[in-house]
């Protein structure tokens, strides 16, 4: 398929743009968090045991954090640019959000939410489920010459 056109789905545009929505929602919290701490987090609605459980993760969990917010950014830029490079950046931001779900479910759990906050004991998961979903994309998009 190298020497043929292949038209590019509008699903490739929806997908893509909604994305990097997503996913830069998620680097500004990044940058928040690690600059502001716990006045971003108390701004946020966290109690306290909750602001005191992520001021003590170990550094090494910067890593997968860091791969998979930065990874699934890049991958979303990567994928409106349709460049096949966004199925590893995706890939990438899975397993950050692979390891940081393993970590913070059965590792190392959090404290319990305050009832107001109870919606966000899912958000690893829907985190982990949107990389997942996002890397099969981008693959598939590539497997179809999509993406150059």
């Amino acid at each position: 398929m190298s020497d043929m056109t292949v038209k590019t789905p509008w699903h490739l545009w929806a997908v893509g743009g909604i994305s990097l929505l997503w996913n830069a929602f998620g680097g500004y919290d990044f940058i928040m968090t690690t600059t502001q701490g716990a006045a971003y987090m108390t701004a946020s609605g966290f109690d306290q045991p909750m602001i005191d459980y992520y001021m003590a993760m170990p550094t090494w969990m910067y890593g997968p954090w860091i791969l998979g917010v930065w990874g699934a950014v890049a991958g979303s830029i990567l994928l409106l640019l349709r460049n096949r490079l966004a199925v590893w950046a995706f890939g990438l931001s899975l397993i950050g959000a692979v390891v940081s779900l393993i970590y913070g479910q059965f590792i190392n759990p959090p404290p319990p939410l305050a009832p107001e906050m109870a919606m966000m004991s899912y958000m690893p998961w829907v985190i982990t489920a949107i990389a997942a979903f996002l890397a099969w994309y981008a693959w598939s998009m590539s497997k179809k010459g999509v993406l150059r």
